[in-house]
């Protein structure tokens, strides 16, 4: 306990020296809008990919309805900021969404896990469907198609990279706890970990919901930022959009879907002036990628602060026993 608790603390002052490092560049004006602005999708990204790798990375269940819990959140967020525009109200609204798709997921998540493959991802895309077809058609509470706009904006990148570092710090814990350790047995041989008492359901569930409370809090940061909020933005390829990412930087790793979403928030960034190639150029770039290295960026490689201190150890223990010869 005491050692899991040095190294968060080590990975929290990473983050903060990151912090300041883009606290310095915003007030010394090498930062404008439209950098803030990828820096923010950047964030999201993030989170998006953090979470959704740990449903697909960690525990091994294709789901394509990760755009569906984004929705829950970004609407909740958008009625409540809109019906209390203060920071309180956008609050709850995060915290209303994170209960919301939390109770989804559980309710959907106990009968649909027990799919596998391909019937999983049809089933995950259906519910991701419906909940966008039910926003589109509850005009008296989300104004329908024409989306809610003109929200405060209370998002910002502090806020996005606050929760991108505990999204990245709730998952890493995780995956290395019993509860994690019993996914990622389920990852590999779900019968073989079936045979073993492990409750297979139960820790597939547990993996599912806590990537949809997740996917909510990105949907109400990104709701809050972009100051508006419309059904189209929720469909089938935004969660395609998220997969790449997670295949992209590596099923299985924490540290290549951050790795990911900051390459490919980058290339995005420097296609902007190619409108019409854009999309081809970003579709090659991830075609390449996936001929070369199928297994993403980094595979299921991980960043390890454990692993560092552990090497800088045993080079100091070498040094001292050739000084001792």
């Amino acid at each position: 306990m005491k050692k899991n608790l040095r190294y968060n603390l080590i990975w929290l002052a990473l983050a903060a020296i990151l912090y300041f490092g883009l606290f310095a560049a915003y007030n010394g004006g090498m930062i404008n809008l439209f950098s803030d602005a990828i820096i923010v999708n950047i964030g999201i990204n993030i989170i998006l990919a953090v979470s959704l790798n740990l449903i697909i990375g960690f525990s091994g269940q294709f789901s394509l309805g990760h755009a569906g819990f984004m929705a829950i959140g970004a609407y909740a967020g958008a009625i409540l900021s809109a019906s209390n525009p203060t920071f309180g109200g956008f609050l709850t609204g995060l915290l209303v969404g994170m209960l919301v798709s939390g109770a989804v997921a559980l309710v959907v998540g106990i009968p649909t896990l027990r799919l596998k493959g391909d019937y999983l991802a049809i089933a995950t895309l259906g519910v991701a469907e419906i909940i966008r077809i039910l926003l589109v058609n509850l005009r008296g509470l989300t104004n329908g198609p024409a989306g809610i706009f003109g929200l405060p904006q209370f998002s910002n990148w502090q806020i996005v990279f606050l929760f991108a570092v505990l999204s990245i710090l709730v998952v890493s814990n995780f995956i290395h706890s019993g509860p994690g350790r019993a996914t990622l047995a389920i990852r590999e041989d779900e019968i073989a970990a079936e045979s073993m008492g492990v409750n297979t359901t139960k820790y597939k569930v547990i993996a599912f919901v806590m990537g949809a409370v997740m996917a909510s809090i990105a949907g109400t940061l990104y709701a809050s930022y972009q100051q508006s909020v419309f059904p189209r933005d929720y469909g089938f390829m935004k969660s395609i959009d998220v997969l790449i990412i997670v295949v992209f930087g590596g099923l299985g790793s924490t540290t290549g879907a951050v790795v990911s979403a900051v390459v490919l928030g980058i290339l995005n960034m420097y296609l902007q002036g190619f409108s019409d190639l854009r999309m081809i150029i970003y579709a090659l770039a991830l075609i390449i990628i996936m001929i070369f290295k199928p297994s993403g960026l980094l595979g299921t490689w991980e960043f390890s602060v454990k692993g560092l201190l552990d090497k800088f150890r045993k080079k100091g223990d070498d040094n001292d026993a050739s000084i001792r010869s």
